[in-house]
């Protein structure tokens, strides 16, 4: 081998024109996402952005997250256009968890080839997440990692930033015995517990677009990426309107890992299982991997995607506000005096 042999960045297998491609693909999606704050145009080598005005001591809030193996479904069913908002999604849906509202929000995708159509759906996924969150899209990267993953790979992740006034932020010291404990439905898995989902199923050899009737007549494939539900705007304004004394996102981990983050010592968040809408897929996951109930509640979402905490007599109005947002909202449980921060009964 002539080692004097002159070679390019396209030698090593990174298409530098494919990224401009993408990047132009791209912008007529991230147009749609710019808020009051954006003031500037996506390409810079920085995104910048206005912090707003009126608060007494403002204080950013950031949340950074990836989809998980998640994405190995959409890379299986090649369907690229909503794991975007499943990056957003679990960014925005931790933010909020403080009392926060979204700012603004960056991608970085890794890739094993820069297919820039490919590229350009997986942003414009993003990019619907940041409209239903209110955030702006304001800069991303695209990493072409010939040699380190498969041409057909990718992954997803996000950082996201918010802000809210100090004296707004959410403080669980208020929380009391007889709260109620209020749970917001989930879309369906969301974005964690894929690496168990995809070990029931055996994903890459099982057949995703096999109708169930537990499903709904849905597809294996549809049901498990449907997206994780954004719970920015209905949480916003319900903490507008009523004292919220803790909110949990119920993401990997599940019941048992995520609510006792909330909870204050001396105190338990008391779940009546009965009372939880389960979704139709994660009675599938049981019985199809033969998971213990107590796996199931602390690995998955169960149905459950967010947890308030209100007072008691406050209980009735927040439930009145949430569905008045479209939300599924109902009460699972109430604060018991306890050290065990959760009993699910």
């Amino acid at each position: 081998m002539n080692n004097s042999q002159s070679k390019s960045y396209a030698d090593a297998g990174v298409d530098i024109t494919a990224g401009y491609k993408a990047v132009e693909l791209m912008k007529q999606h991230i147009k749609r996402t710019r808020n009051e704050g954006c003031i500037d145009d996506i390409g810079g080598f920085g995104g910048c952005y206005s912090i707003p005005k009126g608060m007494e001591e403002p204080v950013l809030v950031s949340g950074t997250d990836g989809c998980g193996t998640k994405v190995k479904l959409a890379i299986l069913l090649d369907k690229h256009d909503t794991i975007g908002v499943d990056a957003v999604a679990m960014c925005v849906n931790d933010i909020i968890c403080s009392g926060a509202k979204p700012m603004f929000f960056l991608d970085y995708i890794a890739c094993g080839k820069n297919v820039p159509e490919k590229i350009a759906e997986i942003v414009s996924g993003v990019a619907e997440g940041c409209v239903q969150s209110g955030a702006a899209l304001i800069g991303g990267e695209t990493a072409e990692h010939p040699g380190m993953m498969p041409e057909e790979d990718y992954d997803l992740a996000g950082f996201a930033v918010g802000i809210v006034d100090k004296k707004k932020i959410l403080d669980n010291s208020q929380m009391q015995e007889g709260d109620a404990v209020i749970a917001l439905a989930s879309s369906g898995v969301h974005s964690n517990g894929f690496s168990l989902v995809r070990k029931v199923f055996d994903v890459e050899n099982c057949d995703l677009n096999k109708t169930y009737d537990e499903l709904g007549g849905k597809t294996l494939g549809e049901t498990l990426l449907t997206p994780t539900k954004i719970y920015v705007k209905p949480v916003l304004d319900l903490i507008d309107k009523v004292k919220v004394h803790a909110i949990s996102h119920i993401t990997g981990g599940g019941f048992y890992e995520n609510i006792p983050r909330s909870i204050p010592d001396g105190f338990a968040a008391e779940i009546d299982k009965k009372s939880i809408k389960v979704l139709p897929i994660f009675d599938l996951i049981a019985k199809a991997g033969n998971i213990p109930e107590r796996d199931m509640y602390n690995t998955f979402n169960m149905g459950v995607g967010m947890s308030i905490v209100v007072a008691k007599n406050d209980a009735e109005k927040a439930l009145e506000i949430l569905k008045s947002d479209g939300e599924d909202a109902y009460i699972i449980g109430k604060i018991i005096k306890s050290d065990s921060k959760i009993s699910i009964i």
